[in-house]
């Protein structure tokens, strides 16, 4: 494995100068390091449409597991595509490669895919990690990436199982989720994470949500709006105390309207003559 600029670069060991060699899909088992548990199942049925008519443009890449059997390191959605439309063998090419060198490339094959989920691929980046003892800063070297991302990555794996299947079932994205992780208390977060779930937020109004529940905000900020509709609604009800006092006056009430205004709020004083009260209610 080479890695130069940040950038990584597996190097196998090809048997047979590359050559394509037809595998029965029967001896082919998946990669234990494979990241991606989710499958969209119209993305297959259409890729296997596509297998059927056309046959496989891009041979799987698979080592020799055993005398009998392959281990899949890259093509997954191939060679379940490739069951679906019924084929019994499969084209690949057959490389020579370690345990870790075959846990990164899966990864990295699904990491270059826009598709991958976001905790799918958090859960793969963490089992690489497990599973060969690296350290953050390793890992990071081997994926191209800085330690600081990993790092953010990994975090996203404090989110409770029902939480992360909820964020990705609602179609929230990773910044949501982030979001979410400054709340601590579980049970709050799960309150939060309804919420935006129910209101549809944006990351900027989960931001200003979570930022109220930890008392990081003010209080008159609004995360399910912005100021100026805020300030709409202050003018509305403004706009309702001014009618009651003039309707109050057309029935002959001499009520007044006082208000004053400071940084914290706006206060509103509508004085009523007592003797005009006491006939009305004689009255």
């Amino acid at each position: 494995m080479l890695k130069r600029h940040g950038m990584v670069r597996l190097t196998f060991l090809f048997n047979n100068d590359n050559k394509i060699t037809e595998i029965p899909i029967i001896r082919i088992r998946p990669n234990k390091a494979q990241p991606r548990k989710q499958f969209d199942e119209a993305s297959l049925t259409s890729l296997s449409q596509s297998i059927t008519e056309n046959g496989i443009l891009q041979p799987l890449t698979v080592r020799r597991a055993s005398q009998s059997e392959y281990e899949l390191i890259a093509g997954e959605r191939r060679l379940r595509a490739s069951v679906m439309a019924g084929l019994k063998k499969v084209p690949c090419i057959i490389v020579k490669c370690s345990d870790k060198e075959s846990a990164i490339f899966a990864l990295l094959e699904n990491l270059q895919r826009s598709d991958l989920g976001v905790f799918e691929e958090a859960r793969g980046i963490s089992r690489l990690i497990r599973r060969f003892g690296l350290t953050q800063e390793e890992a990071a070297q081997r994926l191209g990436k800085t330690q600081s991302t990993i790092a953010n990555k990994l975090r996203l794996l404090r989110l409770t199982y029902e939480e992360q299947e909820l964020i990705i079932s609602a179609g929230l994205t990773e910044r949501h989720a982030r979001a979410l992780l400054r709340i601590e208390d579980e049970g709050k977060r799960r309150e939060v994470l309804s919420k935006v779930i129910a209101l549809n937020l944006n990351t900027q109004q989960t931001d200003n949500l979570v930022g109220e529940v930890l008392n990081d905000c003010p209080k008159h900020i609004k995360s399910m709006g912005s100021s100026k509709a805020v300030i709409k609604d202050v003018r509305i009800f403004v706009n309702t105390i001014n009618k009651a006092v003039d309707t109050m006056r057309l029935a002959g009430i001499d009520a007044k309207a006082v208000k004053s205004e400071n940084n914290n709020y706006i206060e509103y004083t509508i004085k009523i003559p007592k003797k005009t009260a006491s006939d009305n209610k004689s009255a």
